[in-house]
């Protein structure tokens, strides 16, 4: 195209004055700088997500069933086996979960007792998560805890191996307010170990045997909820309306993102919030590509009444100079690309920034590379470096 190859000529043609071409220098790193940081904080948002969904694994189930009416419901209820049958299944896990008290010499704190089965851990890859001890929650006839790191901290626990824990939950209808010690069940055990995940998960859940949970909530042998484990990942959600319709509607069935729906969306939410806010940044950064047309459509007056001499036209000469807009624009975006997907990738495959907190599940910030932030990164800079080239444009060369 003719105005392009004009443009490209005013913007690297060695003819010009410096001080112009010092202007669109600035112009590109203007543009480029806040390209680069959009496609770094995206890339950041998106480690961070994939880190909490990675740690989920270890801790959430991909299908939780749990009884539409009531809390606990007999195993039997379910064919596990016609379920274990179905393709992507790889195994299920019955779990009772309560509210209980947990202490720790003067220390307390309430906390979900999770009771699960013996082949919990095999199912879930809770071991990798433990920081100290060993994963066991039954050792023959004696029942053991697993706890989080966060809840360790909370109960003061400084060698927390071994250390013994006292579990109380409340009998339901035998409260006494004269004796109020008598209207809870409490159960001492000691403690095999620490585990590291998310910090929601570290202060609120307490491991144990399916048999100690029964017994200190009175309930009789059954569960509150029964955990399945597929296969590869995403294939939870094409699974769920088989099991459902395995396990009748007297069940529900959720996925792992569903029970965690809220905090997902938050997280969606800040991430795009953080791009809106970034998008203001690039308005600002392209103002200085108003800078530089504004000067060289002054410095090129006499090429223009040459080329109208020529018979050019105002449409023709207005191209020119907003081609010459969109170069500054197109160059700086490709620079920032190239910085903030360089950046990204060496940090996701090789790790330049190390995280803080020395006892933190990585050692490196996470993140994740996705091209789809890349493409609406250039559509939100296109829009907006177009716009304001064409306001320039037209507002300096009129109709004549």
């Amino acid at each position: 195209m003719l105005t392009l190859r004009f443009a490209r000529r005013y913007l690297f043609s060695p003819k010009s004055h410096s001080v112009i071409n010092l202007i669109s220098g600035v112009s590109l790193v203007a543009v480029a700088m806040p390209v680069a940081a959009m496609i770094i904080l995206l890339s950041v948002f998106n480690g961070f997500e994939g880190l909490i969904r990675q740690m989920a694994t270890a801790f959430d189930a991909d299908l939780v069933i749990t009884p539409r009416e009531g809390v606990v419901f007999p195993v039997e209820r379910i064919d596990t086996a016609a379920l274990g049958q179905l393709q992507g299944i790889e195994g299920c896990c019955a779990v009772v979960e309560h509210e209980a008290l947990v202490g720790y010499g003067e220390s307390r704190a309430m906390v979900t007792v999770r009771g699960v089965e013996d082949h919990y851990g095999d199912l879930f890859p809770i071991r990798e998560a433990m920081v100290t001890g060993e994963y066991v929650t039954r050792l023959g006839d004696y029942d053991k805890a697993v706890i989080g790191q966060g809840l360790s901290y909370r109960l003061g626990l400084r060698s927390p191996v071994g250390a013994p824990l006292k579990l109380y939950a409340l009998r339901q209808n035998s409260f006494s307010s004269l004796l109020p010690i008598d209207g809870y069940t409490m159960r001492e055990l000691p403690l095999s170990g620490t585990f590291s995940l998310d910090a929601e998960s570290e202060e609120r859940y307490l491991l144990t045997s399916i048999r100690l949970a029964c017994e200190l909530f009175g309930m009789e042998q059954g569960a509150t909820a029964l955990l399945l484990k597929c296969g590869p990942e995403g294939s939870s959600q094409r699974l769920k309306a088989q099991v459902q319709e395995a396990v009748g509607e007297q069940f529900e069935v959720r996925t792992r993102y569903e029970l965690r729906q809220t905090f997902y969306d938050i997280m969606t939410y800040e991430k795009w919030g953080i791009f809106f806010i970034s998008i203001l940044v690039v308005v600002v950064a392209s103002f200085s590509i108003v800078g530089a047309l504004a000067m060289l459509i002054i410095e090129k007056r006499d090429e223009q009444l040459t080329l109208r001499s020529l018979g050019a036209d105002t449409s023709f000469i207005r191209r020119i100079f907003l081609g010459e807009g969109l170069l500054i624009g197109g160059i700086g975006a490709l620079l920032g690309t190239l910085l903030g997907v360089g950046i990204t990738l060496a940090q996701q495959y090789i790790g330049l920034v190390e995280m803080p907190v020395a006892s933190f599940v990585m050692q490196y910030y996470p993140v994740e590379f996705r091209l789809g932030d890349l493409v609406a990164v250039w559509v939100v800079l296109v829009v907006v470096v177009w716009t304001i080239a064409e306001l320039t444009v037209r507002s300096m060369i009129s109709k004549s």
